[in-house]
């Protein structure tokens, strides 16, 4: 099966974001993939953080949910939405929720980021918490491919990417990580982390990243990847938009896991 990861340098314009991510969802389908990754906040990356409160949307209705679902029916692919800001019962938070649709344009899974990142070196401050509500449920769900196949898929975004507990938690094939990483960090731990969690997981991971300087200044790290459950690193695209696509092979998972049975291993 063919899957992609999607790289955006987001900016202010909901308009300019969604009609940029049509253009590589559109790539990503006529290179053959399945199931298509977006980034983190794909859909807007405001000048500050409270902005994601203004474009916030409800369950269900929205301008972004609807660009979600149409695609996925008019590409007949697998979308997941990176994250786009969803409401909450506190008006001062929104959820940043990362939600799935089916080929048909059905909705198939939501998951709201479980770990808010907070950094501060002085010169660069992130405080996630002080607009964002933080989910509580690990999530999964089944990916039926042209082969007969069935995975099954963790979602996880960014930040959680440093917690490997809720990966042991989902016990999925795939592992999903779309990511707005900032430049400090993600040189720094991005690639060591996305590998230590296929190797640890033995699972394929689809890591779609924001890459590039932003609008309101922000610069995120790219390197978007697709990594086997062996810990290769199958394709990676650097800094810009585009669109890494790559097989991932049912087989190859199964070898891995039962020339090295270390998930059965475990004491713990």
């Amino acid at each position: 099966m063919k899957v992609a990861a999607v790289q955006m340098v987001s900016g202010i314009s909901l308009d300019h974001n969604l009609a940029q991510a049509h253009q590589l969802l559109d790539q990503a389908r006529a290179a053959g993939a399945e199931l298509a990754v977006l980034p983190e906040y794909f859909c807007f990356m405001g000048r500050h953080d409270a902005d994601k409160l203004v474009v916030a949307e409800t369950p269900g209705l929205g301008t972004v949910q609807d660009f979600l679902a149409d695609t996925a029916r008019e590409l007949g692919l697998w979308i997941v939405g990176g994250t786009l800001p969803m409401a909450t019962d506190d008006p001062t938070h929104a959820a940043n929720a990362s939600v799935v649709y089916d080929p048909k344009g059905k909705p198939a899974a939501r998951y709201d980021k479980i770990h808010l990142f907070r950094y501060d070196n002085g010169r660069e401050r992130y405080d996630e918490a002080a607009v964002l509500a933080a989910g509580h449920t690990p999530t999964t769900w089944e990916l039926p491919d042209r082969e007969g196949h069935t995975w099954r898929v963790g979602m996880s975004v960014c930040y959680d990417l440093r917690f490997p507990e809720l990966y042991r938690q989902l016990g999925a094939d795939i592992l999903l990580v779309p990511s707005a990483f900032t430049h400090t960090t993600g040189q720094a731990h991005w690639e060591v982390l996305l590998r230590a969690r296929a190797i640890e997981n033995q699972a394929y991971v689809i890591a779609s990243a924001q890459g590039g300087t932003h609008e309101n200044g922000r610069q995120t790290w790219g390197q978007s990847m697709v990594i086997d459950p062996w810990g290769t690193v199958l394709g990676q695209h650097a800094v810009g938009p585009g669109v890494v696509v790559c097989d991932i092979d049912w087989t190859h998972l199964q070898q891995v896991r039962r020339q090295l049975p270390a998930l059965q291993h475990r004491r713990l």
